[in-house]
């Protein structure tokens, strides 16, 4: 397929070809680990996308019970963490957006931007494909996007609420397996506290940048 090039920085092909399957990894990213780029690659190879567009959030409106980091660290962090593969791309559409951060008004903005060809795939992980159905106009954001979700190691309830989600609101879900990595931002936050090794668990330009600007640690 021939080289795509979007307002975000991603390449599209617009010749109407066939669909373009844009892959969309959200999340706080406080900070970006391993876990949240093997579940893009495997979520990419097996649904066959050809890009994955991580967008980190701005203030997100689920985390109010912490500090997060601001976002100019957190999108760092993502661009330097996804460099080295060319089927990631990174948006800064949501740190820019001021005000809290909803998926029903970046899947609008991303439809904004790129052609009717490109079909979004929003990529998530099943503890959170649950709490779907209480996002902000849910109903618009099936419509929007498809979902692929991600079993991760304690949920074992994914075709149960994947078929509710179908029945109740037309969401289109496709899973996928893959290595079931138990590893949590909230882990990592608390063993750089503890000064514990975050090692093997951050990509290495993520763990020297951690260290250098002084990130998660108590004083």
């Amino acid at each position: 397929m021939p080289d795509m090039m979007g307002s975000e920085g991603m390449t599209i092909n617009d010749e109407g070809i066939r669909p373009v399957r844009l892959g969309i990894a959200g999340g706080t990213f406080d900070p970006i680990h391993i876990g949240h780029l093997i579940i893009a690659e495997v979520a990419r190879q097996e649904c066959n996308l050809d890009k994955v567009l991580f967008i980190p959030t701005g203030i997100p409106p689920h985390k109010r019970d912490y500090a997060v980091t601001p976002a100019v660290y957190r999108y760092e962090m993502v661009r330097m963490a996804i460099m080295d593969n060319p089927y990631f791309e990174i948006s800064d559409i949501e740190v820019k957006r001021e005000g809290f951060t909803y998926t029903v008004d970046t899947l609008r903005q991303l439809r904004s931007i790129y052609p009717e060809n490109v079909e979004f795939f929003f990529i998530i992980g099943s503890d959170t494909l649950p709490e779907i159905k209480g996002w902000r106009e849910a109903s618009l954001v099936v419509k929007y996007c498809h979902f692929v979700v991600y079993s991760r190691p304690g949920y074992d309830v994914v075709e149960r609420e994947a078929r509710l989600l179908r029945e109740s609101i037309g969401a289109s879900i496709y899973t996928v397996q893959g290595p079931l990595l138990d590893i949590s931002s909230t882990d990592i936050r608390d063993r750089i506290k503890q000064g514990k090794s975050i090692r093997y668990l951050v990509p290495p330009v993520v763990e020297e940048y951690i260290y250098k600007n002084h990130l998660y640690m108590q004083f």
